[in-house]
């Protein structure tokens, strides 16, 4: 059984007792915010593991409330997974760009938010595999930057400088969604003046060179692409 806290935050009473009661029933702690003030005191007070994030909050938005938090020493490494009932793509894809780890969207099943909830703290308590120079090795696939190699299942593959960096910053952090100008941005800076629609060519070929294994790179429909996490 868990013993983490997380914080929920929505401006809708039914959705905060949905959550409390899966979350508790899991056996996670948890505490409830109804609006974006609230959620940013309980955050830097009680430090919680994860929190659970409606964007559609009254007064300060979730967005606001995202970037306060990612802007606080204190509270800038809490996981935060976004809740939205919002259509729009674009509000996602500031969420992510602002620090957000992942979104669900409304309506929601309660199964999916613990999955989405255990799969980012799994991520967050693992052993760090992000430090430069080191080899990361993901279904099959074998990444060492220090040789600048690539195998899958112990064939070598054959990647561009551009190609080699991407790959290796999704498998460097799997299960985590990344706007196409977040991956931009970590492999060539932000002023680097590369396209969006680019980062779809490259990764294309990314995928054809992998071969079977194309689909560990997920397709995240909007908003941009992720490694598939490790079983």
């Amino acid at each position: 059984m868990s013993n983490e806290k997380i914080l929920a935050v929505d401006d809708e009473q039914p959705i905060l007792e949905l959550l409390r009661y899966n979350l508790e029933k899991d056996g996670f702690r948890v505490m409830t915010a109804g609006n974006g003030e609230d959620a940013v005191r309980v955050a830097r007070n009680e430090t919680p593991d994860l929190i659970l994030l409606d964007l559609m909050l009254p007064g300060m938005s979730g967005l606001d409330v995202c970037r306060k938090l990612k802007e606080n020493h204190s509270t800038a490494d809490i996981p935060v997974i976004m809740v939205t009932a919002k259509t729009e793509d674009s509000d996602v894809v500031l969420g992510l760009e602002l620090g957000a780890d992942d979104y669900v969207t409304k309506p929601f099943s309660p199964k999916v938010v613990l999955a989405r909830v255990r799969t980012v703290l799994r991520r967050r308590n693992r052993k760090p595999v992000d430090t430069e120079g080191d080899r990361v090795e993901l279904h099959g696939v074998s990444i060492d930057p220090v040789r600048h190699e690539i195998t899958s299942d112990g064939e070598p593959l054959v990647l561009s400088v551009t190609e080699f960096q991407i790959l290796e910053y999704l498998a460097r952090n799997p299960g985590r969604v990344f706007s196409r100008t977040q991956i931009i941005s970590s492999v060539k800076g932000s002023s680097y003046p590369v396209t969006e629609r680019s980062i779809d060519v490259q990764i294309l070929s990314i995928r054809k060179k992998l071969g079977p294994k194309a689909d560990i790179i997920e397709t995240v429909r909007g908003i941009g692409y992720r490694m598939k996490d490790s079983e």
